[in-house]
């Protein structure tokens, strides 16, 4: 362990249908890196023993809950870190249940890479499609296909083959342009950490080397700089009388003392006097971190506002075009008003059309029937009742993504992205 991590965190999560054995995978690779303690392997080793099963069920390093551990599977989302010498990770297992969609886009949306697995014995399911639409509709520019279970269809390479040429015809028609391809058995480890010795017709990497390599330094947006506002910090003590900053998480660009900036939407312009981090001071900050910036001149501004640069800025909007996730438990009803939270800013809305929904099994857009139900992916116009300061998610998935609220049970109804 002396080598030092040559690559930058790696958030990834895992999707596909109900029992295509994501938890087993990361189980798996917790155990064959050796990042599982000693008195976690006990408690799983005992637990095993309980249900009747020879040898460590290593889906419940990941099914915490007891709900999802009685059932024999995953509920919420469950977060797991990890290490190797080469990179750091942050796993997000999220359920396969279609019931549970919400907790997908959860998982997705932090991602900077989706595995989704498919069962050797069934091929492509709806909620494969499902899932791996929504990591496209959620930007996400890395997926690996695991087709697991291998060992369930004696490695038949043929059989591998078919599942890959059935998924490439799907996602020709997905915005993701790197997608990779693994033939694994999470339950006995092939192909996940160690090469497989049952598959020697496979010539390509296993599933960790992949994940440990894997460069998504690209896929941020240090350009377009945009710094929502979340909190105004006025100490009030003698010491710092009359300190003004501003605290929040950066979205995207490189701030530096001295840039000019512009305040949004007061339109007020001013300069980057200092940029703290603690008791740091900053040179530049990036994103994601959460600083406090200080500015040459007193204007007024408050949380849910944005500093950007003068000769780069959002669009300043009231209409959106939208496609969104639908997650609540009725249809979506045109009429109704929601609150849409974008950043740090949060504004009445209402949806003025839908436009259409998406076929889920062909992506063809249906034009005719207009009912978005629980899980449903449609394009709709949202009108909101004061200005939100965004991007095409495209070009910014920080501030091209916002949710729907419903203010009479403050249940999140909906995961969008602009444009």
């Amino acid at each position: 362990m002396s080598e030092t991590t040559t690559n930058g965190l790696l958030r990834f999560t895992t999707a596909g249908s109900v029992d295509d054995g994501k938890s087993t995978l990361i189980g798996r690779l917790l155990y064959d890196s050796k990042s599982i303690f000693e008195d976690q392997l006990e408690a799983i080793e005992n637990a095993s023993t309980q249900k009747g099963i020879n040898g460590p069920d290593l889906s419940l390093l990941t099914d915490g809950l007891r709900a999802e551990r009685e059932q024999g599977i995953t509920i919420d989302v469950a977060y797991r870190y990890f290490a190797t010498p080469r990179r750091k990770f942050i796993i997000a297992d999220t359920p396969g249940h279609i019931q549970y969609t919400r907790n997908m886009v959860t998982g997705a949306s932090t991602a900077d890479l989706a595995i989704i697995l498919i069962d050797a014995r069934h091929g492509l399911l709806e909620q494969t499609n499902r899932h791996s639409f929504i990591a496209s509709l959620l930007g996400l520019r890395h997926l690996v296909v695991c087709v697991n279970k291998m060992d369930l269809v004696d490695f038949d390479e043929a059989k591998y083959r078919e599942i890959v040429h059935e998924y490439k015809s799907f996602s020709s028609r997905l915005d993701i342009t790197d997608i990779t391809f693994i033939p694994i058995s999470a339950l006995l480890g092939d192909n996940v950490v160690d090469k497989s010795d049952n598959m020697s017709w496979y010539g390509g990497s296993t599933l960790l080397h992949h994940l440990e390599n894997v460069h998504v330094g690209a896929d941020r947006n240090l350009q377009d700089c945009r710094f929502p506002i979340q909190y105004v910090v006025r100490p009030q003590t003698d010491e710092h009388r009359d300190f003004r900053g501003y605290a929040g998480r950066i979205a995207s660009g490189v701030f530096k003392p001295g840039d000019k900036i512009i305040a949004l939407p007061s339109g007020k312009e001013s300069t980057i006097k200092e940029i703290t981090l603690g008791d740091e001071k900053l040179e530049r900050a990036f994103p994601p971190l959460s600083v406090t910036m200080t500015i040459e001149d007193d204007i007024d501004i408050s949380r849910g506002d944005m500093l950007v640069r003068i000769n780069n800025q959002p669009d300043v909007v009231t209409v959106i075009d939208a496609r969104i996730c639908w997650l609540g438990e009725k249809p979506l009803n045109p009429s109704s008003r929601f609150i849409l939270r974008h950043l740090t800013n949060e504004v009445q809305a209402k949806v003025t059309e839908i436009l259409y929904c998406i076929d889920i099994n062909t992506l063809h857009r249906n034009e005719e029937n207009k009912v978005v139900s629980t899980n449903d992916i449609a394009r709709i116009k949202i009108k909101t009742a004061s200005p939100i300061l965004t991007d095409s998610y495209r070009k910014n998935r920080t501030t091209g993504a916002f949710i729907l609220v419903d203010p009479s049970t403050h249940l999140t109804v909906a995961a969008g992205v602009v444009g």
